[in-house]
């Protein structure tokens, strides 16, 4: 989102500039947004479409091109390369609801919530489709255990790891409600899928999640779907876990104290094609067990192969009577690899 507001600047300067008849070298991207803005048949909310935004900046989707949120803390400044406001007379809307918002500086709203983008320049609106702004509820509101009603628990104290490895506790959260729990974060996945699996009844929820890890899996996905398996039922077994939940519950065998899934970089995934709530076969051996897992790991050894800066640890783990095999996946920043027991 960052680079599709500087490209609006920079797209617009440089249709005035035709307009006025100067010349200059373009790209042919840089020329088909000018076209449309000073076309006078076109439609006058002609402006950024969703491939412009894929693009044109593409740390906005991911290095796999398919996220579909930016998360930021409430109020902070959304930094583009090279300038912090928009075209003289434009401004960005974000909307939730019946809230809204409206800036001229490229700055996260002030109110915790997931916010839709649209953005102005005199009658010319163009709301930017499939990409959404989330601002994170204060860890400060946080008392003792408990976030509202939900209950949270405390992270360990932070400590020193391997470098970029973070350990301090979060300083926001998402806060999910039943309204939003549907919020496509990406092509395969939605907010829902990474909540912990306790206080059902319990709303709003609140939780970290590091979209690196999405676009990570999304990454994994699409190297399985090359690989001709159909990654349409890929299901997050365990996503975000509060420190109270990591600690006891589910099977809490093989979880570590300091798990990365308290943290919001680590999911469990496997892949349920076929509906049964349990990993499917996935080298067609005729069997399901941890060998299908490895199928994921070697997914997962390729894409940080290809993409270094999503390099992170990978366990697998075997089916037990309360579930079947799975793929542990993070971005802890350095490499890990194991085979585990119970939950990753």
């Amino acid at each position: 989102m960052v680079l599709v507001l500087f490209t609006v600047g920079w797209s617009w300067s440089i249709a005035r500039a035709r307009a006025s008849g100067e010349s200059g070298n373009v790209t042919p991207a840089t020329a088909a947004i000018a076209a449309a803005l000073t076309n006078g048949s076109a439609p006058s909310v002609a402006y950024l479409t969703d491939a412009a935004l894929s693009a044109l900046a593409p740390p906005a989707r991911g290095e796999s091109g398919k996220l579909r949120v930016r998360i930021q803390p409430e109020g902070s400044p959304i930094k583009p390369l090279l300038a912090d406001t928009l075209p003289p007379g434009a401004t960005a809307t974000f909307s939730s609801g019946a809230a809204a918002e409206s800036t001229a500086t490229l700055a996260a709203p002030k109110r915790p919530g997931i916010w839709n983008i649209a953005l102005k320049v005199g009658n010319a609106i163009k709301p930017l489709a499939d990409f959404s702004v989330i601002t994170l509820r204060p860890a400060s509101e946080k008392t003792g255990s408990r976030l509202g009603l939900y209950y949270i628990g405390n992270w360990p104290a932070a400590r020193k790891g391997q470098p970029g490895v973070r350990y301090d506790p979060p300083n926001g959260f998402i806060e999910v409600t039943p309204e939003n729990q549907n919020t496509q974060l990406s092509e395969h996945f939605k907010l829902r899928d990474f909540l912990p699996h306790d206080q059902t009844s319990v709303w709003p929820k609140y939780i970290v999640l590091d979209m690196k890890l999405i676009d990570k899996d999304e990454l994994v996905l699409d190297d399985l779907r090359q690989h001709g398996i159909n990654p349409k039922g890929v299901h997050v077994m365990s996503g975000f876990r509060t420190p109270q939940y990591n600690a006891g519950g589910g099977d809490p065998r093989g979880r570590a104290a300091l798990s990365r899934h308290m943290y919001g970089d680590a999911n469990d995934i496997f892949i349920d094609n076929d509906g049964n709530g349990q990993m499917d076969d996935l080298n067609l051996d005729g069997r399901v067990n941890i060998a299908d897992a490895k199928v994921i790991q070697d997914a997962v050894n390729r894409v940080e192969r290809a993409h270094p800066s999503l390099i992170g640890g990978c366990g697998i783990y075997s089916g037990t009577s309360a579930h079947g095999p799975f793929t542990h996946i993070d971005t802890r920043g350095y490499p890990a690899r194991w085979i585990g027991t119970g939950d990753g």
